[in-house]
Formats: C-alpha cells, sequence, structure tokens
C-alpha cells in the first residue's frame, strides 16, 4: 500500500527530516583521520536525542538477522550500506557513507551522505560526485504523474554514463508512517513503468553506486553490505515530498 500523506502528517515527516539532515552535518563535521566510527555514533545519537526523537535505525530488525546495535550506518570504502559503528579508525583516502534515520511524533525521516577522509583518489572523487548528481537527476524526475522507474532510469543512466555502476540487490522506497514503505524505489528501471508519483506521497531516493561490479553480499555481521569485488561504493539519499510542482527535498537544513 502506498501512503499519500495529509499536511499535518507532512508537517511531522518535516520535522524529522530536518533532524536528520543536521545530524548528518554534524557528523560529516566531524569526520577525520584518526577518529573512531562509534564515536560518530555517539555524536549522531546524543544529537537525535537532544531534540526529542528517536534513532530510527537502533534496534531495527530484518528478516534473518539480529536487531541493528547502532544509531547510524556508517560503510567505509567496499562496504555499500548498513555498516555497524565500532573501534574501527578514520584513514587518510577513505570514502565513508553516513546514513541516518530519525523518528519523532511517530514518523520518519531518513538520508545518507558520502565523505572524503582527508584527501581521495581522483578516481573515489569521482565516484562521490557522480553517486551525488546521480541522485539528483532521479529527484528532477520525481514530478506529479510520472512513474517511480522514471526516477530509476534516470539514476542509472546517469550512473553507468560515467562509468560506474547501480546496486541493484537493495533500492530506495516510501517513508512516513512507517521507516520502508511501498513504493519500492530501484535505481535502475524502465522509463515509464512503476506506480504513478500522487501529490503528498513521500519518498526516500538512495543510489549505491559502485566503482566496479554492481554485485554485492551480506559480510559476516550479517547487516553490512559488501561489493563482491571489494572495489569502493558511495551512497547519497534524500527523503523528497511530490507537489504541484517541483519535488521539495525534506532532508536538508
Amino acid at each position: 500500500m502506498i501512503y499519500i500523506k495529509t499536511k499535518k502528517e507532512v508537517d511531522f515527516i518535516r520535522e524529522s527530516c530536518k533532524i536528520v539532515a543536521e545530524t548528518l552535518k554534524l557528523v560529516a563535521n566531524n569526520i577525520r583521520p584518526g577518529i573512531a566510527t562509534i564515536e560518530l555514533d555517539r555524536i549522531a545519537e546524543e544529537y537525535i536525542l537532544s531534540n526529542n526523537a528517536k534513532a530510527a535505525f537502533k534496534g531495527y530488525s530484518q528478516a534473518g538477522s539480529y536487531d541493528y546495535p547502532a544509531s547510524i550506518c556508517v560503510s567505509i570504502d567496499n562496504e555499500v550500506v548498513h555498516g555497524i559503528p565500532g573501534d574501527r579508525v578514520l584513514k587518510v583516502g577513505e570514502i565513508v557513507s553516513i546514513d541516518v534515520g530519525v523518528l519523532k511524533n511517530g514518523y520518519f525521516g531518513d538520508a545518507a551522505l558520502s565523505v572524503a577522509v582527508g584527501e581521495i583518489s581522483s578516481e573515489r572523487k569521482k565516484l562521490l560526485d557522480v553517486t551525488e548528481k546521480s541522485l539528483y537527476e532521479g529527484i528532477k524526475e520525481a514530478k506529479l504523474k510520472n512513474r517511480v522507474q522514471d526516477i530509476s532510469f534516470a539514476v542509472q543512466k546517469y550512473v553507468e554514463a560515467n562509468g560506474f555502476s547501480v546496486v541493484k540487490d537493495l533500492c530506495g522506497h516510501g517513508v512516513g508512517k512507517f521507516l520502508h514503505e511501498e513504493p519500492a524505489v530501484p535505481n535502475y528501471g524502465t522509463r515509464g513503468t512503476g506506480p504513478k508519483l500522487k501529490k503528498n506521497m513521500t519518498i526516500a531516493i538512495e543510489p549505491m553506486v559502485n566503482t566496479g561490479t554492481y554485485k554485492v553480499k551480506t559480510a559476516k555481521d550479517g547487516w553490512t553490505v559488501i561489493t563482491q569485488d571489494g572495489l569502493p561504493s558511495a551512497h547519497f539519499e534524500h527523503t523528497i515530498l511530490i507537489t504541484d510542482g517541483s519535488p521539495e527535498i525534506l532532508t536538508v537544513c
């Protein structure tokens, strides 16, 4: 079922999304060589709680795995998504993807970004740039009466034109009453297919882009998704609102 939100619901989602955006900015500003990923998690959780909200990921369950143990996801280099914060220390040259979800007043917000740790290679810079730009290519298609896979097609076309690949086993999603709602928003597809986009739908668009093959697997920890070939990946995400005009990005501050 695809939920069409009321104005009041949109306002609640917007509030959660604002906290998500502020948390992402705060965490990104603290990324530096030598910091442990668990410290980034602590910074995020403290800020979320200070806003009378909850970290949406903490305690989240999925089939076949234990409840997610941290407040945010911190994924490094060949880790695509769902990296669990811990004692690992960031090093110069790495790519770090931060994913944040927030629950407040019964409604969710969700967003992610990828950040360089110090100086990175030109190929990695290109990966970050292409992944972020592909997100905005997708957002441009999130218009009334378009279909979901108009978004998907735009992301895939941009990514592949630049020599990278989109992850096919994972996708974006509706968000609002639940952290993950219908419709699924793949990062590949056929233009003109999928559910129609309607006013007051809220969806998370999130390209996950790999340097090499699109194929991924789950690590031994049961959560972290990694590239099969061990090459770097990047991840950017926004929650957006379908309006009468241009889509509104809710996860900005």
